[in-house]
């Protein structure tokens, strides 16, 4: 009561001071709207959304104002917070706190609304109108149904059809189809990555068939190779990588398994709404099986700080933020991410419709779990007993059992006790972040009845590698912990185990989500709850889960994902999307060069039960794909750019691509598919930048040095040099478009890597013949699927004898097949 009367007297000469209230009967829409509109509204847009007030809804002006309570006190300016804090009162904020204050007369003209009794008439004439950057409503092209427009006459090819018509009203002729040679080089390139052999082009050349071409198509997706050229496509937009990122940046050992899981998805050609849902949300399908579950692993990708003293609340956030970003990039095309500390600035994207995406992924657990290979069962469960007896007695030995119940008593009791003893709490923060899978805190509070055998071996593991945190190094030493570490891991890596796979499963403890107060997740606001873009159709289930978010993806009323899905397959084949900017559909991104073909595309893409392999086949058949890629001076002023579609593109190939050809080519390749992660050799150095030199390069040995370039692992502080040279993402996050920059590294690099040297060596080798001008062509019908003109073959021969007077013969034939390798033509898909 006192402290009541105490601000009583303190704020009572303030209220004094208040401008006085108008003398007239005062209109909402005509007097109090302008005030919220032109000041308040405009200065706290964000932020009312941010903490749920807003001034131009009546519900929340009078019940969510400041604190909870109610903003105005109808018929009592004086006591009305909004007053108090447009007037500047001592101990309020100020508002607005930034830019122009309301004048005198304005604030008095809303104390005369409040005194009146705030009339409000809603659904009257008198309801305000809806503020600007809150529409129910879009006429942006992207946000339209997508609806299925007539295919133009003229063409017996769909595609060709509405290119050509649009050529036709630019005056513009299409150029003609490639030789065959070059058409069978860019459509191997396309579809699975790799060169044709000479085996392959001899008999497409002898094929006089009308349906030639179309049979080498069927047989390429029907490749087991196409699965691995097109998941890197989409592993770019996943940000996959074999490391965590951040400082320390771990290896992910067994990162690989949803690269895996994605490889033979698009082999089977899983249609895509089916791809899109097992990603998003597979683990909460009924029945769900390791497949199903593994798939999930798209959102594992996310990047894990294991710094010391990191708030692990903080990177729980970061993740959130990461995964809906990622989410709405991928499959919306939208850069829904720069909401996340307020209104996107251009698209008409809330802050809230951020917070109620990321609200899908706030129960997200992270979970490793056994997802075997094909063999792996049978020698596992022939070992296992074995295993198990000869680790329970080294633990026994070592006293594991007898120590490790005290050590999670006081694990808990450091957790319960922050600051009591700061050794314990080191030891607890490391529990939290070196743990395999990040699992120590559930599994350390789980009964221990209740663990399974996989979560008492990784708390158990932890233990004995990490002890020293909480009783430091002498009494580790003493316990000969470090020798019971090394026998524990000489154990495993002596006994067949089963494959693991990162994945996701959702939380049995609902977490509440709140909107994050410019962007910081130690300021929250509202809650909020699951659901999507307040622009597009809504889910109408009333508890959406992830699944139901996945199934509203690839529906029908989102009319999105299938343009956006469309877009990027169609900028594959063509250097660039008929939306250029593939990654950004909003106001801000470009539009489509032929929009009646994207919708098209789009409709037909989703009636042919959403096939990847479909669309494919109707795209590189097209002659609008088959044309020669020749510059035109006719139209290279009009359309430098070939928006038009006039002729085909010359696309320097991927980083990745560009080693696969020169294995291939070398006879070099192995061309297993799937499995781990490989190390080739890299440049000395490389690895040292790492922090703490704690990035270790154990080059793999035999075969697995050349394998293709997808299944080089991937250190995303100290990427693979090659891959970096020639423009291969950071996959830190999402990217839906590599960039093609030209530069000496790059030349220096297939000059001098040894990847490029041994190939060379290799190509040499494998052409050898008695004449020489049947050598030098059987090495550019590997390299360049052509032979040499009399001119090439020449100058070459010339460059030989130069060479074979240097080093001798043999090095001789080495220079010549360096010389190809480093072609223009060889390193670009024409």
């Amino acid at each position: 009561m006192r402290g009541f009367l105490f601000i009583l007297v303190w704020i009572a000469p303030a209220l004094a001071q208040l401008p006085p209230a108008a003398g007239r009967q005062v209109n909402f829409r005509r007097d109090i709207e302008p005030i919220f509109r032109a000041s308040c509204i405009a200065c706290h847009g964000p932020a009312a959304q941010q903490s749920g007030f807003r001034l131009d809804e009546r519900a929340s002006l009078m019940k969510g104002g400041y604190s909870g309570k109610s903003a105005i006190v109808p018929g009592d300016s004086a006591a009305s917070p909004l007053i108090q804090r447009v007037a500047g009162m001592p101990g309020v904020t100020a508002m607005p706190p930034v830019g122009q204050r309301l004048s005198a007369e304005q604030v008095g003209v809303l104390r005369a609304w409040i005194d009146q009794g705030a009339a409000w008439i809603e659904g009257s004439s008198e309801a305000p109108a809806p503020v600007p950057g809150s529409p129910v409503g879009s006429k942006h092209w992207a946000f339209q149904p997508i609806r299925k427009p007539q295919v133009p006459a003229g063409e017996p090819h769909p595609i060709d059809a509405f290119v050509r018509e649009r050529l036709r009203k630019e005056r513009i002729t299409p150029s003609g189809e490639a030789t065959k040679n070059l058409l069978l080089r860019r459509v191997s390139l396309d579809l699975i990555g790799l060169p044709p052999t000479p085996e392959e082009l001899a008999e497409f050349l002898a094929d006089t068939r009308p349906d030639a071409y179309d049979r080498q198509v069927d047989r390429l997706l029907g490749s087991p190779h196409y699965g691995e050229k097109w998941a890197r496509h989409w592993l770019d937009q996943a940000r996959y990588a074999d490391s965590d990122g951040y400082e320390k940046d771990w290896s992910r050992p067994y990162a690989w398994r949803y690269r895996e899981w994605v490889i033979n998805a698009l082999n089977r050609d899983l249609p895509f709404d089916r791809f899109t849902i097992a990603q998003i949300g597979g683990d909460l399908e009924p029945g769900a099986a390791v497949e199903e579950k593994v798939a999930t692993g798209f959102h594992r990708n996310t990047l894990t700080n294991r710094e010391g003293g990191i708030s692990n609340e903080q990177f729980r956030f970061e993740n959130l933020v990461d995964r809906a970003s990622t989410v709405g990039t991928v499959w919306l095309g939208l850069t829904v991410g720069c909401a996340q500390c307020h209104d996107h600035k251009y698209d008409p994207i809330k802050q809230k419709d951020f917070y109620r995406l990321g609200a899908f992924f706030d129960n997200i657990e992270e979970t490793d779990i056994d997802a075997p290979m094909p063999g792996e069962m049978g020698p596992w469960i022939a070992g296992r007993a074995e295993y198990r007896t000869k680790r329970d007695a080294l633990l026994k030995e070592y006293r594991v059992p007898e120590l490790q119940p005290g050590w999670e008593k006081d694990m808990l009791r450091a957790r319960a006790h922050p600051g009591e003893r700061t050794d314990w709490d080191l030891a607890w923060d490391c529990l939290l972040k070196l743990t395999e899978g990040g699992d120590g805190e559930k599994i350390m509070r789980k009964d221990a009845a209740k663990r399974t055998q996989r979560d008492q071996d990784v708390l158990t593991d932890h233990f004995v590698r990490n002890y020293h945190f909480a009783v430091g190094q002498t009494k580790y030493k003493e316990l000969k912990f470090d020798e019971l570490d090394k026998k524990l891991r000489d154990l495993y890596a002596a006994y067949p185990q089963l494959t693991q796979a990162m994945t996701v499963a959702e939380s049995e403890t609902p977490h509440a989500t709140h909107l994050a107060i410019r962007g910081d997740y130690k300021n929250p606001g509202i809650e909020v709850q699951p659901g999507v873009l307040e622009i597009l159709q809504q889910i109408e289930t009333a508890h959406p889960t992830r699944l139901d978010l996945a199934r509203w993806l690839v529906s029908r009323e989102n009319p999105l994902t299938a343009r956006v899905a469309v877009n990027r397959i169609w900028q594959e084949f063509f250097g660039q999307g008929l939306v250029k900017t593939s990654e950004d559909f909003g106001t801000q991104g470009d539009r489509p060069t032929h929009p009646e073909m994207l919708d098209w595309l789009a409709s037909e893409f989703m009636e042919g039960g959403w096939s990847l392999k479909r669309l494919q086949r109707l795209i590189v058949t097209s002659a609008t794909y088959r044309q020669s890629s020749e510059m035109r001076p006719d139209v290279e002023s009009r359309d430098p750019a070939n928006l038009l579609l006039a002729r085909q593109a010359r696309l320097r190939l991927p980083a990745e691509l560009i080693r696969d050809s020169a294995l291939e080519v070398s006879g070099l390749l192995y061309p297993v598919i799937g499995g781990p992660s490989v190390r080739p050799p890299q440049p000395k150095g490389v690895a040292e930048l790492g922090y703490a030199n704690g990035v270790k390069w154990e080059e793999s040995t035999g075969k697995d040095r050349f394998r293709r370039g997808l299944y080089i692992h991937f250190q995303r502080t100290t990427p693979y040099p090659l891959l970096s040279n020639f423009d291969s993402p950071k996959s830190t996050v999402t990217v839906c478009r590599r960039l093609r920059s030209n530069t000496p590294l790059q030349a220096l690099n297939l000059l001098n890597d040894p990847v490029f040297i041994e190939a060379a060596v290799a190509l040499a080798e494998r052409s050898q013949d008695s004449d020489f001008t049947r050598t030098m062509n059987r090495m550019s019908r590997l390299a360049l699927a052509r032979d040499l003109s009399d001119g090439e073959t020449r100058r070459l021969h010339s460059y030989f004898d130069e060479e074979r007077a240097k080093f001798g013969e043999r090095a001789a034939w080495t220079s010549i097949a360096s010389v190809l390798l480093n072609l223009d033509e060889f390193i670009v898909r024409e």
